[in-house]
């Protein structure tokens, strides 16, 4: 069985999306997910499954509607995917809070950063199925526009960093 790393959209931010952590773990072992576990309350989950990751990011968020009352949106990866994502950090000199990586459940357009309004100096850099953003003065005052990222789903360096941690520990110990 594979392990994979699912991550929710709108999960448990500004008050929209409520949802425990352990609901979510009873929700997902509903599902059929096995070795469930969850990190922190932003809607991030690891868990086992046969299905490939595309199937499981299915049954995740049409789980997650029924209870919801709509999609909030999953993207899963792989502990393999999510380790070259921390790895691959165009922003090497980014402290890890300040540097946010969009997850999008497809590939970015080519042109996903045409539209970039950067009033504080964001920079922005795509990278398949991400785009990480450096916020030199944090990702909470910024005053940042990219649509490209009103799909995603982001999480700072410092959790994609645990996160791939966790899923490389669940694999070992699967083996």
């Amino acid at each position: 069985m594979a392990v994979h790393i699912a991550l929710l959209r709108a999960v448990n931010v500004g008050g929209t999306g409520k949802l425990s952590m352990v609901d979510l773990r009873s929700l997902c072992e509903k599902a059929g997910f096995i070795d469930v576990q969850t990190y922190i309350q932003s809607g991030n989950v690891l868990f086992r499954s046969d299905p490939p990751a595309a199937d499981a990011a299915v049954v995740l968020d049409e789980a997650l509607a029924k209870v919801m009352g709509k999609a909030p949106g999953v993207m899963v990866r792989s502990p393999t995917q999510l380790e070259s994502i921390a790895q691959n950090n165009p922003f090497a000199d980014a402290k890890p809070n300040y540097l946010m990586v969009y997850f999008l459940l497809e590939k970015a357009p080519a042109d996903a950063l045409d539209r970039l309004m950067a009033p504080d100096g964001e920079e922005a850099h795509v990278a398949g199925r991400e785009i990480y953003v450096h916020y030199p003065n944090g990702s909470g005052r910024s005053k940042l526009k990219l649509p490209a990222l009103k799909q995603a789903t982001s999480r700072n360096l410092n959790t994609v960093r645990k996160l791939a941690v966790l899923a490389a520990e669940m694999e070992k110990a699967g083996n």
